[in-house]
């Protein structure tokens, strides 16, 4: 299975900056979902990322396609009510799009569409939702039962978890909080990593 480290938008570019340069070699990813930066703060912190010495294929992009084309970062994430796959799958053939999705039919949609990867969630409780009632494991296994496209499960997971969710044919977990948050993300992630790396090594996304 596949660790996908999302950043959590609770920390300053300096901080973010440490904290993934701590981690870049215990994920398979990082997705830098921060809605509250300005562009120009994000494309430094893109910029400081790739000097830094984080592989660009590491890298996704939430929403934000023209910094991930100007970086060359390959990866971009749509919310779900983010720009349309299918538009930017006709412009940029080579970008892998992943697509957050909450139910069955958004799933549907987004495989039709050409998505090469979803995020579904939430699926426990968590502190990033707090309030909101998680979705379960039920529709996320019937998704990956009927979408032939790499699931992610996003929501709650702790390294605990990983093992009750390896059984439902997913492709990885995203990790916000768990990481993010944690007092130390680096010992974090490797606890992840390890419990996602138990009998896989492949990376599909």
């Amino acid at each position: 299975m596949d660790l996908i480290a999302v950043t959590d938008g609770r920390h300053s570019d300096k901080e973010l900056l440490s904290i993934i340069i701590q981690i870049k070699d215990h994920v398979d990813f990082v997705h830098i979902r921060e809605k509250t930066k300005p562009a120009g703060g994000l494309f430094a912190l893109l910029h400081a990322l790739i000097e830094s010495g984080v592989p660009r294929e590491k890298i996704v992009v939430n929403d934000r396609l023209d910094l991930a084309l100007l970086h060359k970062v390959h990866g971009v994430h749509l919310p779900g009510l983010g720009l349309p796959v299918r538009a930017i799958r006709e412009q940029f053939p080579h970008l892998k799009i992943g697509r957050s999705v909450h139910s069955f039919a958004e799933a549907e949609l987004a495989e039709k569409e050409g998505a090469d990867y979803m995020l579904y969630g939430h699926i426990y409780e968590t502190h990033s939702k707090k309030g909101r009632m998680p979705r379960g494991l039920t529709e996320m296994s019937l998704i990956t039962q009927s979408i032939n496209l790499p699931i992610y499960a996003i929501g709650g997971v702790t390294p605990e978890r990983v093992n009750e969710l390896r059984q439902k044919n997913l492709a990885g977990i995203a990790v916000m909080s768990g990481i993010f948050a944690s007092e130390n993300p680096g010992e974090a992630a490797k606890r992840y990593f390890a419990a996602c790396k138990e009998g896989h090594d492949d990376s599909t996304l």
